[in-house]
């Protein structure tokens, strides 16, 4: 599913039009992006949380020539699923 049929979908479920669900949406991305840029996390009970990780530098490996190369520490995004969603999935 893209971004496109996702907002068909809130349309029709909310009973908005897609000019609408697409605002909301959009909303929703922005503030989650903004939240988890600022180190906190988002917490949607029983769906997942958003939040960021740390990753450490470490030693990695050209996969075309062998030679080792040193990889940054950085911070990436994540998405920690929750037990109704898993349920959900599991079935």
């Amino acid at each position: 599913m893209n971004k496109e049929e996702l907002v068909q979908e809130i349309a029709k479920k909310a009973s908005v039009t897609q000019k609408e669900a697409a605002e909301v949406l959009g909303a929703f991305i922005e503030t989650v992006e903004k939240t988890v840029s600022k180190g906190k996390k988002v917490t949607l009970v029983g769906f997942g949380t958003f939040e960021a990780r740390k990753r450490a530098a470490r030693i990695g490996r050209n996969p075309q020539t062998g030679k080792e190369l040193k990889i940054p520490a950085t911070t990436v995004p994540a998405f920690s699923a929750g037990k109704k969603f898993k349920e959900a999935v599991n079935k």
